[in-house]
């Protein structure tokens, strides 16, 4: 009798201590990110999302806000209303993040990445570790890397294989000091703006040109503004980073955060491939609009590099030398 009454406690103690774990959990995560679900970026949120509803059977529902709406269309602000907690979770981009972490600068140092192995060379390795550990220290918690890829320069008033070619153009840039250097450096006129700002002012010819993966260029129609010339130059890229606000991850259970975290690891690891794939076939379709198109030679792209060299000298030190140094490291030894 005294052990069924034990039971019988210790049951009723376990199905309090559930409703109050239970209780602690929200109905509905926000998510926040730039793009929609028409681009890659978009998608890797959709993902994360599903892979979070189906292995957790529906416990833990995450809704998305795409196009930065949860901060009035500032994609800038977009960490610092995570890490306040006003916004539940995101899947952002290393630049966006960047005024607030400023070791995410490394991804925005021109032409340090020359490929996709570089890419992950670093994000992989000791590299990616540290700036998760940069980020995490900032009042979010990071979970995996996705992909918005190589971004590319276009503009609506020539051909450019030659850094003079940029001069004087006014080219959008996002809101990162980092961009405005590297522009600068390149004898351009670069113009912050938010991407809500970006496709008006490129119809208006309030300004030049822009820079952004093929995908968003291919999805968002640039050349329907007059963006008729297209150079592929690789000069930086962004990932993606899916992340949780401190304050929502420290609620939930060991076991919901090894969840979330997996299910954002296969999200964007799904994602990263996808958009890879997909790349041959949207610069096609990109051609076939009559966009002309410029792959640089190896010498017109050290010209390219060679012109953007105090970028480094400015900045190494504002992102810390060893993180840069171990970058560099990561991306001369990473396998091709």
């Amino acid at each position: 009798m005294l052990k069924s009454k034990t039971l019988l406690a210790v049951a009723a103690v376990s199905v309090l201590f559930s409703s109050v774990v239970s209780a602690q959990y929200k109905d509905e995560y926000t998510v926040s990110t730039v793009l929609p679900s028409a681009f890659p970026w978009g998608q890797a949120a959709d993902k994360w999302v599903e892979l979070v509803k189906e292995r957790s059977d529906g416990r833990i529902n995450m809704k998305i806000y795409s196009n930065s709406q949860l901060v009035s269309g500032d994609q800038t602000k977009e960490f610092s209303a995570m890490r306040s907690g006003l916004i539940d979770m995101a899947v952002g981009s290393t630049i966006n993040w960047s005024p607030q972490v400023p070791q995410l600068n490394l991804f925005s140092l021109p032409f340090l990445m020359p490929d996709y192995a570089a890419i992950d060379a670093i994000t992989q390795g000791d590299a990616g570790d540290a700036i998760f550990e940069a980020i995490k220290e900032r009042g979010v918690t990071p979970l995996a890397w996705g992909e918005n890829g190589f971004r590319e320069l276009s503009n609506s008033q020539r051909v450019i294989d030659e850094p003079a070619d940029l001069d004087g153009l006014k080219i959008r840039v996002v809101g990162s000091p980092l961009f405005q250097d590297t522009f600068n450096a390149l004898g351009a006129n670069p113009t912050q703006m938010s991407w809500a700002d970006a496709k008006p002012a490129l119809t208006t010819g309030a300004v030049d040109g822009q820079e952004n993966p093929l995908s968003v260029f291919d999805v968002a129609r640039i050349d329907q503004v007059g963006q008729n010339y297209l150079t592929l130059w690789h000069y930086m890229a962004d990932p993606l980073v899916f992340a949780v606000s401190n304050r929502i991850w420290n609620q939930f259970s060991p076991e919901d955060q090894a969840l979330l975290k997996q299910a954002a690891i296969d999200a964007g690891q799904w994602e990263i491939e996808k958009s890879r794939a997909e790349l041959d076939e949207t610069l096609e379709k990109i051609k076939e609009r009559g966009v002309q198109v410029t792959e640089l030679t190896d010498a017109q792209h050290d010209a390219f590099v060679k012109a953007t060299k105090s970028v480094y000298d400015t900045w190494t030190p504002k992102i810390g030398e060893d993180l840069v140094d171990m970058a560099k490291e990561a991306v001369a030894n990473r396998s091709r």
